[in-house]
């Protein structure tokens, strides 16, 4: 998008039940004007229509960037319909996780957000799609960000309180969480990644991320990268309640050691081979095979989509572009600060 392109359109899709929407509708027309952008197109969702069909609307009517103020839900469906296009997505996040803009360090402070619409820069990330079995035997592709699987993930969204979210925000997944905790390794699959040879096993829960970061940050896939054009792909296999405290201790490893490697300024990998335990395993790849001994409860982004009884997982490198804050200037070893005074000037 060029900044001297005094032509550039802008559509915003909107949940009108995710926060001020008058609000919003303010500061998107104010900061279009601000930055030489033509008039916003506003587009609610629906029930029946969580952003898929707009945002495409708005992609096919020549808008250059899109703006999906919403959940997680509303996020998702946006994207779905902007990738494989040179349309920018912005995210606004008016939900409750915001998944995506925690996990890709986008402002969750909506008038920043806004701004950083109209004045950021474009990334691009990869987006997986989950070819979804049903147990009747109908199929369904949906596309994601970042994480989608089966067990504590699933079994999170299904047992969080609509109610009690509403009064704490985010802090009610750890109810959630907690009640997804039981069972063992009770599911029973069938797995095939990257086409090599097919494996049984059980688990409690098997996740696939583009993204690393659960609620409330726990870095579930800390060595996931949203453009590294590869999923990553975790297991959980505790035996009561000593695998679960095995489970904790191995997170909080995993992120001492992404931390020390952020201050560190290392890329070193934190997950896989002699790192991993038997309770807590790794993989990465570009498609994943899993066929269920039972059918169980899927989950993408954050939504809980039904039961399935089998799943295939793909990823599409670099296929959607993301507005992102322009990050600030960096200056060379040993050279001053920008506005630094000469000592005596």
């Amino acid at each position: 998008m060029s900044p001297n392109d005094s032509a550039r359109r802008v559509a915003v899709v909107f949940n009108p039940v995710k926060g001020d929407t008058e609000e919003l509708k303010r500061l998107v027309v104010a900061a279009a004007a601000e930055h030489g952008w033509q008039e916003p197109v506003f587009l609610e969702t629906s029930v029946e229509d969580p952003g898929f069909g707009p945002a495409q609307r708005a992609a096919d009517d020549g808008h250059h960037m899109v703006l999906a103020a919403g959940g997680d839900g509303t996020v998702r469906a946006v994207a779905a319909a902007l990738r494989g296009t040179d349309v920018s997505l912005a995210v606004i996040p008016a939900g409750t996780g915001n998944l995506l803009a925690r996990n890709l360090k986008l402002p969750l402070d909506i008038p920043e957000a806004v701004e950083t619409a109209f004045a950021g820069q474009d990334t691009r990330i990869d987006v997986c799609t989950a070819l979804l079995t049903r147990p009747d035997g109908e199929s369904e592709e949906l596309d994601f960000m970042v994480m989608a699987g089966i067990g504590v993930d699933a079994g999170m969204i299904v047992n969080t309180d609509e109610d009690l979210k509403k009064r704490v925000k985010f802090l009610a997944y750890g109810v959630g969480i907690a009640k997804s905790l039981t069972g063992g390794r009770r599911i029973r699959l069938t797995w095939q990644l990257n086409h090599g040879p097919a494996r049984q096993t059980r688990v409690h829960s098997l996740i696939v991320g583009n993204c690393g970061d659960l609620v409330g940050s726990i870095p579930l896939l800390p060595d996931a990268v949203a453009n590294d054009g590869h999923f990553d792909v975790v297991s959980l296999r505790p035996t009561g309640l000593p695998g679960w405290l095995q489970i904790v201790g191995q997170l909080a490893l995993h992120m001492g050691r992404k931390t020390r490697n952020r201050l560190a300024r290392r890329d070193e990998q934190v997950t896989g081979g002699d790192n991993d335990i038997e309770s807590l395993r790794y993989a990465t790849g570009t498609r994943l095979e899993v066929t269920l001994a039972e059918p169980e409860v899927f989950e993408v982004d954050g939504d809980e989509v039904g039961e399935v009884s089998a799943f295939t997982v793909t990823i599409e490198p670099g296929c959607l572009v993301v507005r992102e804050p322009v990050p600030p200037p960096t200056a060379e070893p040993g050279e001053p600060r920008p506005g630094t005074r000469a000592f005596g000037s």
